[in-house]
Parts: C-alpha cells; structure tokens; sequence
C-alpha cells in the first residue's frame, strides 16, 4: 500500500482480487485499455467467471459499448453469448451494405442463433403462433436479443400505393441508432424470404427512418438455414439483412444423450406416482 499512501479498509479478498487483477492483465496489455473503461465490480464478475482471453475480450467490449448492466452482463455470460457471437455460423452482408464501423457494431448484435427456450414450447405450427409466444414474453425475448433493443410493435404496417405490409415484429437498436425488422419463419429459409426482407427495408428506410438515423436492418430468424443458399441470396441485396436459426430447446451434451429420461417416460412415471400418493392421503 506505499504506492497509495492513506488508502485503507480493503478486505482481505479485495486485496487478493486486486493483486488477481494486476497479474492478469498485465499478460494482458491489449484488454487494459478496455479495463479500465468498466467498473470495478464489473472486471470482478469477469475475473470469476470468464478465463478465456477472447471471450472476455468479447465481454469487455460489449460492455463498455452497450452499457450493460453488472446483472445484463452476467445474464449475457450465462446464456453464453461469446460462443453464440462468433463469426463462424453468422449469416449476413453487413460488410457489403453498411460502413464499415457500422458493419462490426451491426456484426456483433447479430448472434448465430437464439434460444426461444424461455417460451416453453417444442414447436410453433404457424408464424403468428410463434409472433403471440413472443409478444407475450416480449421482455424475455429482448433479453435474448441483447442490450439495446427497443419494442416498437407487432404487425408493423406499411404502405406502398393503395397496398398495404406488415413486418413481423419492429425494434429500434439504441446503439445502432437504426431500426430492425425482424420476420419469422418456422421452416427452412427459402431465398424469397430475403427479397422480401429487403423490400421491407426500402420501405422503412423511405417512408420511417428519422434523418439522423443510420440504414434500416432486417434478421429473418428460422428453424433451420443453409449457409451457402443464404449468402447467394444476400449477395445482390442493398440492404442490410442477417439470417438466424432459432431453438426452443438446449440440446443436451453428447455425454448424457439418451441417458435421461424421455418426455414420455416422464409423463409415464407421473401417472404412475399419483395414484400412490392419493392412497397414502
């Protein structure tokens, strides 16, 4: 404590996490900067619960430019949003249609795929069975999306002449100051669902983007994408569009594959338990 000459009431942990801090980053030295842009409490939760240089790198960027929360960037640790954020597996044309600095903010709100597990759901049968899940769990939905997602409605209606359009669902990004039309599809993408994203977002960017507001972005989320077909139908848009799969469920880690206990066998033993206990009444 020389160096800081009647600073006093440290704890004995704080002094530990303090010298932890110094030895890390100082094998570190391109995370200092970016560490000292958070707070203290903040760079404490990613010392405990993030090793990997990269994904705390992730972190520690997303943070100081979203402004997440210590409980936002916890959650986001949680539902491991560093795998789920990178490049490999993300489907866009941010580089072709936004400037480049845009392009990387853009890139990195994209995720490659969401999990729609909050919903308690295995299946939606039709698009506005899986738009009602969502609205009604719309503050868990934006959580999924990441910071700075702002609900701006359902069935968002344009028109163009004497015709109308509804996008799926609109959202205004904070950070990207652009607002984001997200359509849904609960099959496979097909190249038409990108043309029609792209029409969309002409409309927005012509008839609703404010003038200080940055291009109108568009993420078709669906149950299943192939890579290559998505980026041959994403070539010769203007707009900026990104493709997502979606899941309702976690699939289980290799090891405990078909160890646990089906659905099925569950309900079975339930049926089996409950006569018991009403004779035991």
């Amino acid at each position: 404590m020389n160096s800081f000459p009647g600073a006093q009431g440290f704890s004995p942990q704080n002094l530990w996490l303090m010298r932890q801090f110094v030895v890390e980053y100082r094998a570190l030295p391109k995370l200092q900067q970016l560490v000292g842009e958070l707070p203290w409490g903040h760079n404490v939760l990613l010392m405990q619960k993030v090793k990997q240089p990269e994904a705390r790198a992730f972190y520690l960027r997303s943070t100081a430019q979203l402004g997440w929360s210590r409980s936002i960037l916890l959650n986001q640790i949680k539902a491991k949003a560093y795998q789920r954020s990178l490049k490999e597996g993300k489907s866009h044309n941010f580089r072709r249609s936004l400037p480049r600095k845009m392009a990387r903010s853009a890139e990195e709100v994209l995720k490659s795929a969401y999990d729609l597990g909050f919903l308690s759901i295995t299946t939606a049968h039709n698009e506005r069975v899986l738009e009602d899940k969502l609205i009604d769990r719309v503050q868990q939905f934006i959580l999924e999306l990441g910071y700075g997602f702002c609900f701006v409605g359902r069935q968002h209606r344009l028109t163009l002449g004497r015709k109308e359009y509804f996008i799926d669902l609109l959202f205004y990004h904070r950070f990207l100051h652009a607002l984001v039309a997200i359509e849904l599809k609960v099959g496979t993408f097909e190249p038409e669902h990108a043309g029609k994203m792209d029409f969309y977002l002409n409309l927005l960017n012509d008839k609703e983007r404010a003038p200080s507001d940055n291009p109108s972005i568009g993420i078709i989320l669906c149950a299943e994408k192939n890579g290559l077909e998505v980026e041959y139908s994403l070539k010769s848009k203007s707009n900026p569009i990104g493709v997502a799969e979606y899941a309702f469920t976690r699939k289980l880690p290799r090891a405990l594959q078909g160890k646990l206990p089906t659905a099925d066998e569950l309900e079975g033993a339930l049926r089996l338990v409950a006569p018991e206990q009403k004779r035991k009444k």
